[in-house]
């Protein structure tokens, strides 16, 4: 039977239940805000700005995520449509979310007179951090995880606690913890990108991009491990390619997770980012050929409907550098006349 360590409703108010996935989410969310509020201010961008791009965003990730999910899965939900909107019972999808997320901020930047790029890297950590927390709801809902593992691998190998392999137990049956594998990814990558984005060689749009890679690169390996991959019936050839660049991970011992043939035999997550990879390889090589990527992203950050005489904090040769008040010509000769009456 499966053990279920955690009830996924956190608390009740009357017929109100908040479940724990929707809290998870939120925190995620909440710790997002902080790192791109916190990075902001380096810009002289207003945390407001931030604010207001998570009460759109959040929504528009949430939509997005969902209708991927659903248009994969309609077959579940095409007689049931009032299941559509319940996604404290999971199902929703992180590259549908994104979707979501990057349509609304391309509006909102531009409303905004902001190049979307450049705001883009701000938030490109914020992305990560969310991914990485909400992961977490995987766990306590006791979803998304790897194929059958045995015990021993998960306490002995791994040395996972015991409060993550007893919540692998799934009626009966062990199996990878993928959240947590891919939380973990996440929380190297966020790593990465900090140190990323205090180098001078970086150019704009190219931590966002970065952030695409790396994600996606882990997303590859670790979707192969599940049970539950939204998947399509493709060309032989094409499975064999997914599962040929997947071999590392069999030389590391792990087994691919049962994917039903009669479902499909390509995974789309991992699909999607070996096109992701690609593409943000492409045009960071594109942008830096064709003198496209002229700014770094250490440059100061102008939104064109921002007053002319607003100056961002943060320079290209100084990045934490505090700009002093130049006395002029005029104030010199104030300060004289107010020292002169002191004495």
């Amino acid at each position: 039977m499966a053990t279920l360590l955690i009830n996924p409703i956190a608390f009740s108010i009357g017929s109100l239940s908040v479940h724990w996935y929707g809290l998870i989410l939120g925190l995620g969310a909440l710790v997002g805000l902080l790192l791109a509020i916190r990075e902001g201010r380096r810009f002289g961008i207003m945390p407001e700005f931030f604010m207001d791009l998570l009460l759109l965003g959040v929504p528009s990730a949430i939509i997005g995520a969902r209708i991927y999910f659903v248009a994969f899965m309609w077959d579940d939900y095409k007689n049931n449509l009032l299941d559509i909107f319940k996604i404290w019972n999971g199902g929703i999808a992180i590259y549908g979310a994104l979707i979501g997320a990057i349509i609304c901020a391309i509006i909102y930047f531009r409303y905004r007179g902001y190049n979307f790029w450049r705001i883009a890297d701000i938030c490109a950590p914020s992305l990560l951090t969310g991914q990485m927390i909400g992961r977490w709801g995987n766990y306590v809902n006791q979803e998304a995880y790897g194929g059958p593992v045995n015990e021993f691998f998960l306490r002995n190998n791994l040395h996972l606690p015991a409060f993550i392999v007893d919540q692998m137990n799934v009626e009966g049956v062990y199996h990878h913890p993928t959240f947590l594998y891919e939380s973990l990814w996440s929380l190297v990558g966020i790593i990465i990108l900090f140190i990323l984005r205090r180098q001078k060689f970086l150019r704009a749009a190219e931590l966002f991009l970065s952030y695409f890679i790396w994600y996606s690169i882990g997303r590859f390996f670790i979707e192969g491990l599940r049970t539950d991959s939204l998947a399509f019936k493709g060309p032989e050839w094409l499975a064999s390619m997914v599962n040929g660049l997947w071999k590392p991970m069999e030389w590391m011992g792990f087994e691919h997770g049962a994917l039903d043939p009669n479902y499909g035999n390509v995974r789309i997550s991992q699909l999607l980012a070996i096109l992701i990879i690609v593409v943000a390889i492409v045009l960071i090589i594109v942008r830096r050929t064709t003198g496209q990527a002229k700014e770094h992203y250490l440059d100061p950050i102008v939104s064109t409907k921002a007053p002319k005489d607003t100056v961002p904090e943060a320079t290209a040769l100084d990045h934490d550098a505090k700009v002093e008040p130049v006395a002029t010509p005029e104030h010199r000769e104030e300060n004289a006349v107010v020292e002169d009456k002191k004495e």
